[in-house]
This record gives C-alpha cells, structure tokens and sequence, in this order.
C-alpha cells in the first residue's frame, strides 16, 4: 500500500507537527492533526487580553533561510503568507553593572564595541563569524538537514573534508575564550545558547554557528502579509485558529510568531489537512495499518483510526503517558536520567505608556552569569541574582498593544521542576520586576493595566511538558545527534515522532527541519 492510500494522526501541533504534516499531505496521505490545547501552535500559543496580543513562547525569527526552503518545498514563498521586518538594532543588553551594549545590524559599529572593551577583540569578532558561517554552512546542510540517526552514518568522507579545521567538539565555552577574553564579550557570543536550552560548559563547539544567524542573518519580526482587514488568527478559508467561522470583525493584523503558526496552517489546509483543536489525546493503541487514537472528550466513542501516527506531543508524555507499557521504547529511568532545558519563569504585561530605553529584544545579564546556570542545571534553585530577556513587540507593532500602552514579556531561565505556587510566584515577580526598574531604569509596577504569568507548572498542565521544561531535551554534548531519541519508534511499527526531542533538536527551525526529517523516514518506510 502506498503513501496516497494512508490516513495518519498527527498528535500535536506544534511547528514539528504542523511540518510534518505538510510534507505528508504533499506526498498523498490523509492527514489530521489532533492538538490538545485551544489553538495550533503548541508552545507557539498566543494570550491575548483586553486589547494586548502576547507571543507566548517563541518571539525570535530567526535563520530565515530555513523556512524559506520549508515554503519553497511546497512551490510557496513565506511572503505568500507574512511579511518580515528586519530589526536593527537586533537587540540591546545590559549589564548589571551599569554597562549596556547594543547589537545592530552595522558590523563595524559592533567591532567598534568590541574593540572598547577588548583591543584586538574587533579582528577576533569577524575571524569567529567567519568560522561561524562556515560551520552552519556544513554543519546546516551535512548534520542538520541531514538525518544520521546512527553513529555509522557520520563515517562520511565527503564531510570529514569539508569539515576539517572547523570546532565541532569541546564546549561552546572553551571555544568561546579561545577568541575573547572579556567576559562581557563571552557573554555576547554565548547568549544565543539560551535557545538550544544548554549551558557553555556542556553545549557542543558545532553551536558557534548560532553566532552566524545572530551577527550574518539577522533578527525578524514577521507580519501577515495581507495587512489588516484580517482577523490576526485567521487562514484563508475563513476560520480561525480554533476552527471558529469569521465573524466579519475588521483590524489591523498584528504580527509576531502566530503569524508563522497561522501561514503553516493554512499551508496545510492547501494541502488536505484537517485539523481538531480541543482534542487531548489519551491513548495511543495498535499498529501500523490498525491504530486507534482515542480522544479524551465528553463522547466515550471519541477516537480515530489510523494507519499511521506521528507524535509532536513531548516524547516522554507520548511513551509514558499515551503507549501501554509494551510498545514503550524507554523505561522512566531513561527519561530521570536526561538532562532537561530550562523552564521558565515568564510574566506578561500590558501597560501604560512606553518602556524606553528597552528595544524589541533586550537582554539583562549580571556580571557573572555561571551562577545562573549552576541554578538550572547543576544545583536547582531559583536564581537571586538572574539573567533574564525581556521582549516589547510594541516597539515594532503597534497593533500589539491599545494606543498609549505598551506591550512587553520578561522570561527568566529557571531549573525544571522546580515549586511554583502562588508564594513563590509573588516574590518572585517583585524581585522581578525590581531588577528591571534597578537595571534598565523603566518602573513598571504601578503602570500594569494586563498581568498574566506562566511558569513551571503551566508548561506541565498545558504541554504536558516532563518537569515543566520549556523547550525539551537540552542540547548537551551526550545529548545531541545519534544520543537524542529517534524519529523512528523500534517497538511500534508504523509509529513516528518528530519536534524538539528528537533531531535536530531545540528551536522553530529546527522544529521544522525535524518535520522533514520525520516525513522522510515514513516516506522510506511507506513509498512514495
């Protein structure tokens, strides 16, 4: 039976499932994705209240090259959907000892920082981008985009030629400092690791190509392409993101990262999928050819048959959660054993007037970060003295935000289950938002008209998310390529999964890239 003849269940909707999907759709099959939650997007939901639109989790566009091909596989172009808006300044930081740096799209406006705090480091900065870019070259298109789901499948020739000379072992850290001495200047280069959940002292050396897409490609904010007149959760078939009709109301479209959930939905909807929100899976029975997806509703008969299943929902949830314990690949020990990416501690504010001096992407880093991530991943406790990343959108959309507010987010790193009750969550958002007013110089507390946090628990409730982790598996040198668990299930035939835990791992294009990687180990499977 080939491809064409196959129904599959999507489990989950998050940007692994929405790929996959559409790859699958393309090659034939009958697909629908089954999500739990409200709206499609999985982590990538969006809260939006009394007039302000908040991107719940991912707010950085980033390696437009890669959904660029994503589209293109389909004969599309983003711009089919949205629009990007270059940010320069690409995001500003300060230190916690008064210093601030901003980051721009001018290259030698950033030597020139570098240089004040380092002489030399100017030269050194385009030496480690050069590196950089030539690392995500091979490594994008040999390692990434490449599935080697074995240690065998790295045994290659034609890599070991290109990749010679380049850093792909050792720590991000080590190679760091082989380049910089200031710490400041470390700091820089190493902060992009926060979206590969992993520390400099245990994220592989190959990550440096994260400085490539940082310096060389550049940071965006994507638009829905046919500005307003559309409701922001809208596809082109008239309803929105949790299937409801449009009711004719007209505005301005905001944009941020839903826009990109919303153009992959409708790219799927263009494609034959079908799609159920409201619909959290509770078992997953059977086989290839014979699978039965039951849906935990009010109807008891509320299942679906498939041929095949591919799992977007968290691994761990999906074997220890939704599989009997026969047709489980991994034992709890396996899954107590992992290390995790950070949770995070997030609050969601509308207010009024603006926030300079914060730009769209802001990051507050103390002097000496390590305590930090000692707290998350070697002994967990809420961090006193944090590093944290605030977003305000409203500096770039102000659709996002009633006239005269501003919209913005603070998310700080913190160790996964860790307690979060209401006590906890009250100090820690005072401590918060003191830190801001200390280190950025904006007083937010008697100007919040919207609050909302999010946080440990709520990644567990609403993701079904092991230890309320944000992003999933870290990348950590024994958790990265062949070490991270496989697209293919070994104990049931005909059962797939893609997303963050699987290859390659952490962030939206990745996510994405896991997607192909998941349809084509069922096209190699399945036929084409």
């Amino acid at each position: 039976m080939e491809l064409a003849d196959r129904s599959v269940v999507v489990v989950g909707s998050g940007f692994g499932g929405l790929s996959t999907a559409c790859y699958l759709a393309d090659a034939g099959a009958d697909v629908t994705v089954v999500e739990k939650n409200e709206q499609l997007g999985g982590r990538a939901s969006v809260l939006e209240r009394e007039g302000f639109r908040f991107d719940m989790g991912p707010s950085w566009y980033l390696m437009p090259d890669v959904f660029e091909r994503f589209f293109g596989h389909f004969g599309r172009r983003p711009d089919d959907y949205y629009e990007l808006h270059h940010l320069d300044p690409h995001y500003r930081i300060f230190f916690k000892d008064g210093d601030d740096v901003t980051v721009t799209a001018d290259r030698e406006a950033t030597k020139a920082t570098f240089e004040e705090y380092e002489p030399g480091a100017g030269a050194a900065l385009d030496d480690y981008l050069a590196e950089s870019e030539e690392t995500y070259d091979i490594g994008m298109e040999h390692f990434v985009y490449e599935d080697r789901p074995r240690f065998r499948d790295y045994v290659d020739l034609d890599v070991f030629r290109h990749a010679r000379g380049l850093t792909f072992l050792g720590s991000m850290q080590g190679h760091v400092e082989e380049y910089f001495d200031h710490p400041k200047l470390q700091q820089i280069m190493q902060y992009t690791l926060v979206f590969l959940g992993g520390s400099p002292k245990n994220t592989p050396a190959l990550y440096n190509l994260m400085s490539h897409v940082d310096f060389n490609l550049g940071v965006h904010y994507p638009v829905r392409a046919d500005g307003d007149g559309a409701d922001a959760g809208e596809t082109s078939d008239g309803a929105d993101r949790n299937g409801a009709a449009d009711d004719g109301d007209e505005r301005a479209t905001p944009g941020g990262m839903g826009v990109v959930v919303d153009a992959m939905a409708e790219l799927g909807r263009e494609l034959g999928v079908e799609y159920r929100t409201d619909s959290p899976v509770e078992s997953v029975l059977g086989s290839a050819g014979n699978f039965r997806v039951e849906i935990d509703t009010d109807d008891p008969e509320d299942y679906l048959r498939a041929d095949l299943v591919v799992s977007d929902a968290d691994y761990a949830h999906t074997e220890q959660d939704l599989l009997p314990p026969q047709s489980r690949q991994y034992d709890a020990d396996y899954w107590d054993s992992r290390t995790y990416a950070p949770s995070a501690f997030l609050l969601y504010l509308g207010v009024e007037g603006d926030v300079d001096p914060l730009d769209h992407h802001t990051l507050v880093l103390p002097t000496d970060w390590n305590e930090h991530f000692d707290q998350i991943f070697e002994a967990p406790e809420w961090p006193e003295d944090p590093a944290y990343y605030l977003c305000v959108p409203s500096e770039t959309d102000e659709t996002v935000a009633p006239e005269g507010h501003s919209n913005l987010f603070a998310l700080v790193p913190v160790a996964p289950g860790l307690e979060d009750g209401p006590e906890t969550r009250e100090r820690y958002r005072d401590l918060v938002l003191d830190d801001i007013a200390e280190n950025t110089g904006v007083e937010l507390r008697d100007r919040i008209v919207v609050e909302e946090s999010f946080c440990v628990s709520d990644f567990a409730d609403r993701y079904n998310s092991i230890e309320g982790t944000a992003l999933g598996l870290a990348h950590t040198l024994r958790q990265t390529g062949p070490l991270r668990p496989g697209h293919r299930s070994s104990e049931v035939p005909g059962l797939y999964f893609t997303g963050s835990f699987t290859t390659p791992g952490i962030g939206v294009p990745m996510c994405l890239i896991s997607g192909q990687h998941t349809a084509d180990a069922v096209l190699e499977d399945y036929g084409r």
